[in-house]
């Protein structure tokens, strides 16, 4: 189980398959990192339902596991959204103290404690 943070970035339509299959695809922007990334997350079968209420600019938290699975010889993997939160962003600075100063001393510091 996995959990990510962040903003809707936008929501697919419900695809069904002619298997009876269906599913749903979101993206999600996240906002704690440094450098965002928008990852794409599918909800499957009577999950997909749970992607009704969500609109772009909602902050959600995603529970996931991750599915990988090889089709004539080329490998894929599915984030497999089963829970999904609202009002689960994560700040990128905390209000409860002062703002963090990015120009600290502590550059060079940092940039010896590399782990390779």
């Amino acid at each position: 189980m996995f959990e990510l943070s962040g903003k809707v970035k936008l929501v697919l339509e419900e695809q069904t398959f002619g298997s009876g299959f269906n599913k749903r695809e979101f993206v999600l922007t996240t906002t704690a990192d440094r450098y965002p990334q928008d990852i794409k997350f599918e909800t499957v079968k009577e999950k997909t339902s749970m992607l009704d209420g969500l609109s772009e600019g909602d902050e959600v938290t995603v529970s996931f596991d991750v599915r990988g699975r090889e089709w004539k010889g080329n490998y894929y993997v599915n984030l497999n959204a089963w829970k999904v939160v609202s009002g689960g962003g994560s700040k990128s600075e905390s209000s409860d103290g002062p703002p963090l100063d990015h120009y600290d001393n502590n550059a060079e510091a940092e940039e010896e404690d590399v782990p390779f």
